[in-house]
């Protein structure tokens, strides 16, 4: 399907208010089912063992009063209003904020990176140097200058995305067994647990199972639930205000934060572990931004969730506060009712970050199912849902405890908002120009309070916090020997090239001949000519017509404009007839791997030519730089006025188009039935002999055929390097190359026209 046309648009039209509503609708089904849930188990966890509820209430007030500011300081505050606006091209989350800031630091992620991919229109939004003399200037230049500060930028990001991958192992148990754990009422003390994992499990699964129709259908189903909930917990959290204690409000002062630390003290600070827990599902806000739009997350908190959660803990502290041995007398319909909802916002936002880190080269290549053909951020990870499943399944049976879930998540939670806060006090810095002293001030205030209850969650450790310690370990140990692999591997093959002249000198000692058709050698290379093929052409002394060197890559912006996406030049002179052509995607961007993509590769070669041939005409031999310049050249789907290519079955009609605008360049008629190929062009200026002949040389070496060259690298460690090298790079690496995805592009590659070339590699 067709993804692109009017996808990166979606965020920069001014929006109708129906279009925002809708969203808003959406994003409560979606984005803050966790958020809304959190009251199900704040509580329960705060009082589980550190500290007592008495008869003075300054513990309940207490808790209230730290509920009611971490609510309203975290997402309220630091989400809504600031790191919101920190989006990049609509796009939210850890690796949007880190490519915010390689783009406008002026450092590149991707080793494939061109500086003519500055030039993209999106890349330079809002992009302005600061002055020489102010700290920001000092602080871009020490970030493009030390390596060892890129790294920590790309680690700080990398720990960002594992705690987040860890979250959607976390939230969903913890929110279906809070919601099943209700079943424990009614059931003896001795047989709950019986029913209430088994039960949890059915339901992750089931959870787990919808997830392949999409964040469209899933909010519409889950958005009544949600707006259900919340207001029931809110209108239930107002009887118990004026039914049991009108004055609780008073609670909400600060003061009572201080009386509550200065009683409880040790086992008080102990307790934040849980009182964190009312904040779970902040982060999704950010993370799921690409699915809907600034104005609909805060329309939807600000107006409903929020006053709908206050409204609930406050109520629930009026009840405690004059019910002090809690009886277990109370209802549970609402424990079954939303258990489901409660754990959507974080699989959606760890797909998201999943593509996300894939696309940057920072994990392995996985499938990616578009499900939606009008949003762009509405995607299905096949491989990555199934794990995540089996990952809850296996944190719900081990524990089987919402204390132990808790301390997990809590501290999931505390480090993905910590990190935030980190880039973000750079956002402010290099993106947003703004002063260094507010960017200390952000990380000062933000900061202090998480990093509080960071120490809150790590003193948990062997209660349950070792396990998302453990499962971001895993996930980052598999994200560094990916990207350090495909880092090696791609400095390998770039010192490996071989020059055009190099190649073609070979000819006459190796005999090599031209043969009909059009080669296409898929490639991570942007400039030189793959080792890979010259070692083809060594053993196989024979390469097409037209050979086009075609790599498809990954730019660090969320998106690329369909008619900026082919960027195609010429390597060596013109009657070698050999090209490149780097296609580039956005970190967020659909790609489109059919036979479209490939009448669309041909069309831009032709355009090229037709267009971006006269300085190429007038260079010197020796010049590989004018030889080897490229163009953005745009395509028949966004460019009607350029050339087209029209392929008829019937050899018989032969005649041209009648049209007086159009004009055609036709390939030989064939004696035998098969496709004749046409390039229909636009009327314009008489076409130069020698670009006629280069665009029919085109022509005919698209009627004998494509012929795909594939490059298929078995790497090892060089002799000599170091034991850890060595594991890393001939059983982690290896292992992890063997069992993942192959390129998208390769898979719709039709295997009779497919020619895979293999090579030993020593990095």
């Amino acid at each position: 399907m067709d993804l692109e046309t009017g996808i990166h648009q979606n965020h920069f039209k001014k929006e109708s208010w129906r279009t925002v509503l809708t969203l808003a609708y959406q994003s409560l089904g979606v984005v803050y089912g966790d958020l809304s849930t959190s009251p199900l188990y704040v509580y329960t966890s705060t009082f589980a063992d550190d500290i007592e509820h008495s008869e003075t209430n300054e513990e309940i007030y207490g808790i209230l009063s730290f509920v009611f500011w971490t609510l309203t300081i975290v997402p309220l505050l630091k989400y809504v209003f600031i790191v919101l606006k920190a989006d990049d091209n609509g796009e939210g989350g850890t690796f949007a904020l880190y490519s915010l800031l390689c783009r406008h630091a002026r450092v590149n992620p991707l080793p494939s990176s061109q500086v003519v991919d500055e030039d993209l229109s999106m890349y330079k939004n809002d992009i302005i140097n600061p002055a020489p003399s102010t700290l920001s200037a000092r602080l871009k230049s020490a970030l493009e200058k030390h390596r060892v500060l890129q790294k920590f930028l790309l680690l700080l990001a990398l720990i960002g995305a594992c705690m987040v991958i860890g979250d959607g192992v976390l939230s969903p148990a913890i929110s279906v067994f809070s919601a099943v754990s209700g079943i424990e009422l009614a059931m003896s003390k001795g047989h709950h647990q019986y029913i209430e994992v088994p039960f949890a499990c059915i339901i992750l699964i089931a959870l787990f199972a919808l997830q392949h129709y999409g964040t469209h259908r899933v909010g519409f189903l889950f958005a009544p639930v949600v707006i259900t909930w919340l207001l029931c917990i809110s209108s239930i959290g107002i009887y118990n205000i004026f039914h049991w204690n009108p004055r609780v409000y008073r609670a909400l002062s600060p003061y009572y934060m201080y009386k509550f630390l200065k009683k409880t003290q040790r086992g008080g600070w102990m307790s934040l572990g849980g009182i964190l827990l009312c904040i779970t599902g902040s982060e999704a806000m950010f993370a799921d931004l690409g699915h809907f739009s600034q104005l609909s997350i805060k329309i939807a908190f600000t107006s409903i969730v929020y006053p709908s959660l206050i409204l609930a803990y406050m109520g629930q502290a009026a009840y405690l506060s004059q019910n002090h041995v809690v009886d277990n007398n109370y209802r549970i319909g609402f424990y079954v009712s939303v258990p489901v909802v409660g754990s959507q916002a974080i699989i959606t936002g760890t797909f998201s970050i999943i593509k996300q880190c894939s696309a940057l080269g920072c994990f392995p290549r996985v499938k990616i199912v578009h499900i939606s053909s009008k949003t762009h951020g509405q995607i299905y990870i096949p491989e990555i849902n199934w794990i995540l499943m089996l990952l809850c399944l296996a944190v719900t049976i081990g524990f089987r405890d919402t204390k132990s879930m808790g301390n997990a998540a809590g501290l999931v939670v505390i480090t993905v908002m910590l990190v935030t806060t980190c880039l973000m006090s750079l956002v402010i810095v290099l993106c947003w120009h703004q002063s260094v002293i507010l960017a200390i001030c952000f990380i000062l205030f933000f900061g202090t309070l998480e990093v509080l209850y960071l120490s809150a969650a790590l003193i948990k450790f062997l209660e349950g916090a070792w396990v998302p310690i453990a499962l971001s370990f895993f996930f980052m140990s598999v994200m560094c020997v990916w990207h350090y692999g495909t880092l090696r591997q791609y400095e390998f093959d770039l010192q490996n090239t071989v020059s055009v002249d190099r190649l073609l000198s070979l000819g006459p000692g190796l005999g090599i001949v031209r043969v009909g058709g059009i080669g296409l050698i898929h490639t991570d290379l942007v400039s030189g000519i793959p080792s890979i093929f010259s070692h083809f052409v060594t053993n196989i002394p024979a390469f097409h017509q037209v050979l086009v060197f075609l790599c498809v890559k990954t730019v660090s912006i969320a998106h690329v404009k369909h008619e900026e996406r082919f960027l195609v030049g010429h390597i060596g002179l013109r009657e070698h007839h050999i090209y490149r052509c780097v296609v580039r995607y956005g970190y967020r961007d659909a790609r489109v791997d059919d036979v479209k993509f490939e009448n669309d590769l041909i069309c831009s070669i032709a355009e090229y030519i037709r267009t971006g041939r006269e300085g190429l005409d007038n260079a010197g031999e020796d010049s590989v730089k004018q030889r080897e310049e490229m163009m953005v050249v745009g395509t028949p789907s966004t460019h009607l006025d350029g050339i087209q290519v029209c392929e008829d079955n019937d050899v018989a009609n032969t005649e041209l188009a009648s049209t007086s605008e159009l004009r055609e360049i036709q390939s030989p008629p064939v004696i035998k039935p098969r496709k004749r190929v046409r390039f229909v062009i636009p009327k314009s200026p008489e076409i130069d002999r020698n670009v006629q002949d280069e665009l029919r040389a085109l022509m005919e070496a698209r009627v004998a055929g494509v012929a795909y060259i594939m490059g298929h690298s078995y790497v090892r460690a060089k002799q000599g390097s170091s034991l850890m090298k060595k594991m890393v790079i001939n059983f982690g690496y290896d292992f992890l190359r063997r069992n993942c995805r192959t390129n998208t592009y390769v898979l719709n590659v039709p295997p009779a026209s497919t020619l895979e070339v293999g090579m030993v590699c020593h990095i």
